[in-house]
């Protein structure tokens, strides 16, 4: 099956190179491009595209008016193009809350040090994108009417519980912020939450969810302790493990092993506090590409931590969740809508 693009950018060369760069692939047709966010919005509800590849500033119209209007007349999936700044980032966050599914580096060379590997990368983007339903803001989307058996009641076990830890990738950033903000200022559990994400873009994105939620959340710094109602954000291109030191649990922020494909990483995070937290964790992994996450659920579940999952109908991508439900780890299996409440009611408050 053919994945139809319409590309979007203010710069003729840029248009012409991704061009190039998809129409490598036999899978994929570039069946316009347009040169505006105006442009944009006609082109989409003309051509009816599967995915749509959109810059963010442009004239006439920019990429994040653009997203709004496509999300209002005809919703299709929109990768968006960032540069890697901090006005790169409140602007991406701002596109993804527009409905956005996911953002990539302008620059070739952040996405991948070799070339061919970045253009593989952007090719593979493309066709995960065009297979997802796009996210309609920051508000719940409406779910699909699935004919199904009631749901098990939610496992709580709020007693035993010291610490929550969250995975998330494509689609996260939206997905955080539903749950985080639905969390009342008195919940008692530190939070600590791993988003695939740019260095450069995680003090933005924490500083954002610090004004969307009742809880306090920061990036992380080596050193922070754990604190009841506090989310500490895992830095984008670190790894965030956490220690027992002088009676308190501190996080520790480093390289790690260069080897590893994602930085911040789930599994790591994940099998630290599984160390440290044993049975007495509540890890959530929800939607996202790949399968980060999986072998540190694994490590939790033999502690015997407890392991919820977003489900595929309210999940942008459901690679990283569905990982972890196939591995038989999950105990639960949540909508989007409902893992907020759920994850209030452990935490008391």
């Amino acid at each position: 099956m053919v994945t139809r693009v319409l590309v979007v950018d203010d710069s003729g060369f840029f248009r012409r190179r991704i061009v190039e760069i998809l129409e490598a692939d036999a899978r994929i047709k570039v069946i316009g491009t347009a040169a505006n966010g105006k442009e944009a919005v006609d082109q989409v509800a003309s051509l009816k595209p599967d995915v749509v590849t959109m810059d963010i500033e442009m004239p006439v119209m920019d990429g994040i008016t653009a997203v709004r209007q496509i999300m209002a007349a005809t919703p299709t999936p929109v990768l968006m193009f960032s540069s890697l700044t901090k006005e790169g980032a409140q602007a991406t966050l701002d596109a993804l809350e527009a409905g956005a599914v996911d953002f990539l580096p302008k620059q070739f060379e952040d996405i991948a040090t070799d070339r061919e590997q970045a253009k593989f990368v952007l090719r593979r983007r493309i066709h995960a994108v065009a297979r997802q339903k796009p996210v309609v803001g920051a508000a719940p989307a409406p779910q699909r009417v699935v004919a199904r058996a009631p749901r098990a009641p939610v496992t709580v076990r709020s007693g035993q519980l010291q610490v929550v830890a969250i995975a998330s990738s494509t689609g996260g950033p939206v997905a955080l912020a539903q749950i985080l903000s639905k969390l009342p200022a008195a919940f008692r559990l530190p939070v600590l939450v791993v988003q695939h994400m740019p260095a450069s873009f995680t003090p933005a994105f924490a500083a954002r969810l610090d004004q969307q939620c009742a809880l306090r959340v920061k990036e992380a710094q080596d050193g922070d302790a754990l604190q009841a109602g506090q989310v500490l954000l895992a830095p984008g291109g670190r790894q965030m493990t956490v220690q027992q030191r002088n009676g308190k649990v501190q996080v520790t922020i480093s390289d790690g092993n260069p080897a590893l494909h994602y930085k911040p990483c789930a599994d790591v995070t994940f099998e630290s506090v599984a160390a440290v937290f044993g049975g007495k964790t509540l890890a959530m992994v929800l939607t996202g590409m790949g399968a980060d996450g999986r072998e540190g659920a694994r490590a939790l579940k033999q502690h015997g931590g407890l392991i919820w999952t977003q489900d595929e109908a309210s999940s942008v991508i459901y690679g990283m969740p569905m990982a972890v439900a196939e591995a038989g780890l999950s105990d639960q299996v949540l909508s989007l809508r409902e893992l907020g409440p759920a994850l209030a009611q452990v935490g008391g408050g």
